[in-house]
């Protein structure tokens, strides 16, 4: 049976302290989480939390730090109980599970990168890989196999038997992504998986993320407090504020039309021509083919050379067929109009 969002969470309220249940109730009557802590020594983790996560998705949360993301994410597969609100993950409710079903659950269902890579120091590369499939009870033959598949698809081909300490930090993050990836779930947990990288290592692992993601069509969720990479890899953004959610959408949306001051600070710096796709600027329509074309998920950067050797640039689905056209005017004149909006 399909449902129509892989993970759902519908008004989760998390409190840190002794005594949450007091303080949500006055919390629901207004009161405001600096308040709350400051009189009562309680953390408001997260606040009324609405999400809605489709199948297939590349959803990141982003927020700074003390946004609530990390605490979000935890819910997910209940290293942390809310205080208040419902989890959901394909329609089965996660905070009804028994211990063995939790259990069940985390080893079959999701997978989590974390930040810090996890790796176990005395293992190899390739026992690290599939430590979790050891843990389901996979037999050691079979378990390898699988182990040696996924090195060779994020690149570590020949490091089967290297110790974590002789890998950079890239490859050593490459480790844990094959290692959630060699579990075959279908939803994937990545928190601040790429934050520790340098900026280059940083920017080839999303690269890398999304050529996979292409092929494996898993569901993401993905923490980061860098927008310039929930606007590179995300499908879908929620921002973080407090602990609550304050606006979630398409990266371009948020880019061009920030809920708040909060918002409007993130997006401040952003590249517009990289948030705003051709598709939503473009002429619809039948024209005469044009000699130059981009696919209809392409950004403004991506089509702005073009304009250098042809007045018209098509703009074509994945089978080809060219949808609409664009000129270089048109693009200016949309990045200026947002430029100036914000």
């Amino acid at each position: 049976m399909t449902h129509e969002y892989k993970i759902e969470m519908r008004g989760v309220t998390k409190i840190f302290g002794p005594q949450p249940d007091d303080v949500l109730a006055q919390l629901k009557q207004g009161r405001s989480k600096d308040e709350l802590q400051a009189e009562t020594g309680h953390v408001i983790g997260l606040n009324n939390v609405d999400l809605k996560v489709e199948p297939g998705q590349l959803h990141v949360v982003m927020g700074l730090s003390g946004s609530g993301k990390s605490t979000l994410i935890r819910h997910v597969n209940r290293l942390i109980d809310p205080t208040a609100g419902e989890i959901f993950v394909d329609g089965e409710n996660v905070l009804a599970m028994s211990l063995d079903e939790l259990r069940t659950f985390r080893r079959t269902k999701i997978a989590m990168v974390f930040q810090k890579f996890g790796l176990m120091p005395h293992r190899s590369v390739i026992d690290n890989v599939a430590y979790g499939l050891e843990i389901r009870g996979v037999d050691k033959k079979s378990r390898l196999k699988t182990a040696e598949e996924w090195i060779a698809t994020v690149g570590l081909e020949g490091y089967e038997q290297s110790r974590p300490h002789q890998l950079s930090g890239g490859q050593q993050q490459r480790v844990g992504l094959a290692r959630a990836l060699a579990m075959d779930v279908d939803i994937l947990l990545m928190d601040e998986a790429f934050s520790a990288l340098d900026p280059l290592i940083r920017s080839g692992m999303q690269d890398e993320l999304l050529v996979l993601q292409k092929t494996l069509n898993k569901t993401i969720l993905f923490i980061t407090h860098d927008f310039d990479e929930a606007l590179k890899i995300g499908d879908q953004v929620t921002v973080l504020q407090d602990g609550a959610v304050i606006q979630s959408g398409r990266p371009e949306d948020i880019v061009l039309n920030p809920a708040n001051a909060h918002v409007e600070e993130f997006v401040a710096d952003v590249n517009r021509a990289r948030a705003i796709h051709v598709h939503t600027i473009m002429e619809k329509g039948e024209f005469e083919r044009c000699e130059a074309g981009v696919p209809i998920g392409a950004c403004c950067e991506d089509v702005l050379p073009l304009f250098a050797e042809h007045d018209w640039v098509g703009v074509n689905e994945e089978d080809g067929a060219q949808v609409g056209r664009l000129t270089a005017k048109q693009v200016i004149k949309a990045l200026a109009r947002h430029s100036s909006a914000v």
